[in-house]
C-alpha cells in the first residue's frame, strides 16, 4: 500500500521509481523530478546534487523530514 518515493515495499525493485502517474522511471533524477512542485526549488540537473549542499537554507526542514522517514512508523 506504500507508493512514492518511499517506495513500494514489495521486495521487486523494477517498481520502486514508479511515479503518481502509475509509469515506471529508470533513473533517480527523473523519478524525483515526477515529485518536485514546480517553483518551489530548481530541477536538479543530470548528476544528483547533496540536497544539503543545494539547498543549504533548508537543512532544518530536510532534517525532519528524514527523521519521519527513519522513524518507527516506517520500521
Amino acid at each position: 500500500q506504500v507508493r512514492g518515493l518511499c517506495g513500494t515495499y514489495n521486495w521487486h525493485q523494477q517498481d520502486e521509481f514508479t511515479t503518481p502517474a502509475g509509469d515506471v522511471e529508470l533513473g533517480i533524477v527523473a523519478f524525483a523530478n515526477k515529485f518536485r512542485v514546480p517553483g518551489t526549488c530548481p530541477a536538479p540537473g543530470p548528476v544528483p546534487l547533496d540536497s544539503c549542499d543545494a539547498f543549504a537554507g533548508h537543512r532544518e526542514q530536510v532534517e525532519a523530514a528524514c527523521a519521519i522517514l527513519l522513524g518507527a512508523i516506517f520500521q
